[in-house]
């Protein structure tokens, strides 16, 4: 029994180990299986790498051969083409801008710099008591420099109670100008004769009036007087004259008597041209004045209202001639009157408010490109009739560049700040004042 029990075991025994063999058979074959498998995909995806990069180096040779069949084609047109054409000039350097084009650049970068507020104070010249409130100026300190600040007009214009020595006046336009941010006309009213405020205080030398220099029949002597006054008041620091006076005194009792060189358009056109070249030469701007030509009425604007009976056809052979006359020779800024005229404006009104005299004929017709003026706007022909704020709009609505001495600055200023501010008078119209304004204020500084 025992002996059949231990082989029982043993046949046990045999079968345990043949499944262990066949066990570590099957999982050796199956490692060997993986292995295989493994190595398979390893060289089909090297293969498929292989395959690929040789695509894609076929694509990038056949590119490039592309590429360069094209260069190929390129280079035998341009090739051909020289053969053809004969090579071009190389193109000029650019020149230099002019010194128009400089000075419209310098202009238009000042402008830009400038408030609304700040333009529309550029418009005006008043007299240093306006915007200091001194009875009386004499002197230029602290007070104009705030004042300045406060209000940057255009520039101011001073009188004979301003005027007390030579040293006095020197120094406080000086001053005034080193104080002021924007450029200052620094204006008087220099004719000569009995409108002369600085010969008046015993400075410079004192001229005859326009009737006699007229009287000579020489055009010279109104060129001498220009000289001798432009260069005293460029000497004390003055840069604009309201001279010389081009009205012919045409009429029995003309307002303009002796202050006009004469009734005879041609003869008075050579004196008016002669003067403003003798003011302009020393570097004074001249302002041709009274437009259309006061001199053809009795009555005085500072009094009140003034008109004249003269037809366009006589304006347009004596007055406006003169003024032609004075355009052609390159007037950089004509004074308007408040005379009316109606046979020019069709209507009663003021000159400085007619759009068709102040536009349509001194603009358009004559061809004036220089600056517009105003008469003073506190004479009694403008302030006993309107308001300084309705004045003021008008005269720039009609084409006016500069408001002389409103009566009342404050007002007539925040009358045109605000007609620009709700769109009456648009911004665009403040600056094309203001570069004609420049154009004279900058052209010094251009070489």
């Amino acid at each position: 029994m025992d002996g059949k029990k231990e082989l029982d075991r043993q046949k046990r025994e045999d079968r345990r180990k043949r499944r262990i063999r066949n066990q570590i058979m099957a999982y050796i074959v199956m490692v060997v299986f993986i292995l295989v498998l493994a190595a398979g995909i390893v060289l089909g995806v090297n293969w498929l790498l292989k395959e690929q990069k040789d695509v894609q180096q076929r694509e990038q040779e056949q590119h490039q051969e592309e590429q360069q069949e094209k260069q190929d084609m390129i280079e035998d047109l341009l090739s051909s083409e020289e053969e053809i054409i004969a090579t071009p000039e190389p193109a000029p350097e650019a020149s230099e801008p002019t010194p128009e084009e400089r000075l419209e650049e310098l202009v238009n970068a000042g402008i830009g710099t400038m408030s609304l507020e700040d333009k529309v104070a550029g418009l005006f010249i008043v007299t240093p008591e306006t915007i200091t409130g001194v009875s009386t100026v004499v002197q230029a300190g602290e007070g104009t420099q705030q004042a300045l600040a406060e209000h940057p007009v255009g520039g101011l214009i001073y009188f004979a109670e301003n005027i007390q020595s030579e040293a006095q006046l020197k120094e406080m336009l000086g001053n005034t100008k080193q104080y002021a941010e924007y450029p200052l006309f620094l204006a008087v009213d220099e004719e000569g004769g009995s409108v002369a405020r600085v010969a008046s205080a015993g400075i410079g030398q004192e001229i005859s009036p326009a009737g006699e220099i007229g009287a000579t029949g020489d055009p010279q002597n109104a060129y001498n007087a220009g000289v001798a006054i432009g260069s005293t008041l460029a000497g004390l620091g003055f840069n604009l004259d309201f001279a010389p006076v081009a009205d012919l005194a045409n009429v029995e009792g003309s307002i303009m008597e002796g202050r006009s060189y004469g009734a005879d358009a041609g003869m008075v056109s050579g004196f008016v041209t002669a003067m403003m070249r003798g003011l302009e030469e020393q570097n004074v701007t001249a302002c041709l004045k009274h437009f259309p030509g006061i001199g053809s009425t009795g009555q005085d604007t500072h009094n009140g209202m003034a008109t004249t009976d003269r037809t366009a056809e006589q304006f347009w052979a004596d007055e406006l001639a003169v003024f032609q006359a004075g355009i052609d020779g390159g007037a950089n800024m004509i004074m308007i009157g408040h005379m009316a005229a109606p046979a020019l404006t069709g209507d009663s009104e003021p000159s400085i408010f007619s759009k068709a005299l102040v536009t349509d004929i001194l603009r358009d017709r004559m061809g004036f490109e220089g600056v517009v003026i105003t008469d003073a706007l506190n004479m009694k022909a403008i302030s006993e009739y309107y308001g300084a704020d309705e004045a003021a709009i008008m005269a720039v609505l009609a084409g006016c560049d500069m408001l002389l001495m409103p009566e009342d600055y404050e007002k007539a200023y925040n009358g045109v700040l605000q007609a620009v501010s709700e769109g009456n008078i648009s911004e665009e119209r403040i600056n094309d004042s203001l570069r004609r304004i420049y154009r004279i204020k900058y052209a010094g500084m251009i070489e």
